[in-house]
C-alpha cells in the first residue's frame, strides 16, 4: 500500500488537480465534496484536513460497498431505481468542487445483474450530472478523481499488489519530493501540443493501425484539450468530435470493466456516426445493451491520444482511469461511446444551449464509456486546404 508520505503527496496532487480543473478560482467557504470507497479513508482524511486549512467546507460521503450496490440492483423495483434523494438537486447546485477516491472491493459483483436496470438508474441520474456540467461551464465547479490500489484491482490486472502500487506511484509522480512540480511541468509541455493541434484547419482525421481504420470529423468550433487536472493521472489530449462524421472500424484491444462486466477485443463498425455492427471476444450482449441506453449511446463523444513521453504507465491496470492514459511502447488512443465534453467547444461553453450542441454535433447521452487501443498506429490530419499532416505516430505527437 501507499506510505503516509505518499498519501500526503497524493493529496497535494489531487488538490492541484482540483484547482487546475476549474476555470474560476476557489474561495473561502466554498463547498467541496469528497466521495471515497472504504479503502480510501486515509487519503480522504488527509484531504479533509487540507481543505479545512484552506478555509473551505469538505463534505464527506462514503461510497456503497460492493454488496450494497449488488443488493440495490438486485432488489430495487422501477420506482426505487429512479428514486432521487430529497435535497440532491439543491446539493448539486451548491457545491464548488468534487473529489472521488476510487478503491473498489470488487469489479465483477454486478455481472449477474440485468444491465437494463443499471442503465435505467444511470439515465435517471443524468439530470444531476447535467447540473454539475453547467456549473463547470460557468467556472463555478471543478472536479478530479484518483484510484488507490486494492487486491481486487491487482488480481484482475494480473499483477502483484506491489507491482500494482508501484504503477500508481510512478504514474502520479509520488516518488518525487515535489510531485506537484512534476505535474506543472507536464501541464506546460502539453500546452505546446494542444496549441499545435489547434493551429490546423482539419476536415477529418484518419486513424490507422493493424485493426483500426477510422475517420473522425472534428466539426466546427472545436479544440483539443487535456491534462487539465480533471483526472489524476491524466496524460491524454482529446477532442469531442462531430459524432455524425464518424466512419469506419475501431478496435479496443485493451479489456474494459463496466458495471461488473468485463469486455474483451471489442470491434465497432461506424456508419454515418452510429455504431452499425458490434463484435467482441467477450461481453457482446452487454455492449449492445449499453449502446441502446439512449439515443446518443451508439455515437462517440470523445477521441483521445496519449503521448508515451508523458505517461509512465506500462501495465494493464483493469481500470479506465489508468488504461486510457497508457504509455507503454506505442502510447494509446481511445474513443468514448456516448456523451461529449462541452469544454472542447472553441468558445464559451456556458453559452451553448442544447439546440446549439445538437447543431454542431456534440453528443448527448447518459453513457460515457472509454474503449482503449494500444497498437502501433498513425493518425493523419486531412486539412481543409487539401494537404495531409501526420500528427501522431509511434506513440508520440509529431510536434
Amino acid at each position: 500500500m501507499l506510505t503516509d508520505i505518499q498519501l500526503d503527496r497524493y493529496a497535494d496532487v489531487l488538490l492541484w488537480g482540483l484547482r487546475t480543473a476549474r476555470t474560476g478560482k476557489y474561495g473561502k467557504n466554498d463547498v467541496v465534496l469528497i466521495r471515497c470507497d472504504l479503502s480510501a479513508v486515509k487519503l480522504a482524511q488527509r484531504l479533509q484536513a487540507k481543505i479545512l486549512d484552506m478555509g473551505m467546507h469538505p463534505i464527506l460521503r462514503m461510497g456503497l460497498t460492493s454488496e450494497m450496490e449488488r443488493i440495490f440492483y438486485e432488489k430495487a423495483n422501477n420506482k426505487q431505481l429512479v428514486f432521487e434523494s430529497p435535497g440532491e438537486k439543491e446539493f448539486h447546485k451548491n457545491i464548488h468542487g468534487s473529489l472521488y477516491l476510487y478503491a473498489p472491493e470488487s469489479l465483477t459483483h454486478l455481472s449477474e445483474i440485468d444491465p437494463r436496470k443499471i442503465s435505467k438508474a444511470a439515465v435517471a441520474r443524468k439530470p444531476l450530472r447535467d447540473i454539475l456540467h453547467k456549473r463547470e461551464e460557468m467556472g463555478r465547479f471543478g472536479w478530479t478523481l484518483c484510484m488507490l490500489p486494492t487486491s481486487e484491482l491487482a488480481k484482475h490486472a494480473g499483477l502483484s499488489m506491489r507491482q500494482y502500487t508501484n504503477q500508481i506511484i510512478k504514474a502520479c509522480y509520488l516518488d518525487r519530493d515535489d510531485p506537484v512540480k512534476a505535474w506543472k511541468t507536464i501541464h506546460k509541455d502539453a500546452m505546446a501540443v494542444k496549441k499545435w493541434m489547434n493551429s490546423m484547419e482539419v476536415k477529418h482525421y484518419r486513424i490507422e493501425s493493424e485493426s483500426i481504420d477510422l475517420r473522425i470529423t472534428p466539426g466546427k468550433r472545436r479544440r483539443w484539450i487535456g491534462i487539465s487536472g480533471h483526472n489524476i493521472p491524466s496524460f491524454e489530449i482529446f477532442i469531442s468530435p462531430d459524432w455524425r462524421g464518424t466512419e469506419g472500424v475501431y478496435f479496443a484491444n485493451q479489456p474494459s470493466f463496466r458495471s461488473g462486466n468485463r469486455v474483451e477485443d471489442v470491434k465497432l463498425e461506424f456508419k454515418r456516426g452510429k455504431t452499425a455492427k458490434v463484435e467482441a471476444k467477450k461481453g457482446k450482449d452487454f455492449i449492445k445493451n449499453q449502446l441502446s441506453m439512449d439515443k446518443g449511446a451508439s455515437g462517440i463523444g470523445e477521441f483521445s491520444l496519449t503521448d508515451k513521453r508523458f505517461s509512465k504507465i506500462n501495465k494493464f491496470m483493469a481500470n479506465t482511469l489508468f488504461d486510457e492514459n497508457y504509455g507503454g511502447r506505442y502510447g494509446n488512443c481511445h474513443i468514448a461511446l456516448g456523451s461529449s465534453y462541452s469544454d472542447t467547444y472553441d468558445g464559451n461553453p456556458a453559452r451553448l444551449t442544447k439546440e446549439m450542441k445538437k447543431k454542431i454535433g456534440l453528443n448527448d447521452s447518459a453513457l460515457h464509456w472509454d474503449l482503449v487501443n494500444t497498437e502501433k498506429k498513425t493518425v493523419t490530419a486531412y486539412l481543409t486546404s487539401g494537404a495531409k499532416v501526420i500528427v501522431y505516430e509511434n506513440g508520440m505527437f509529431k510536434v
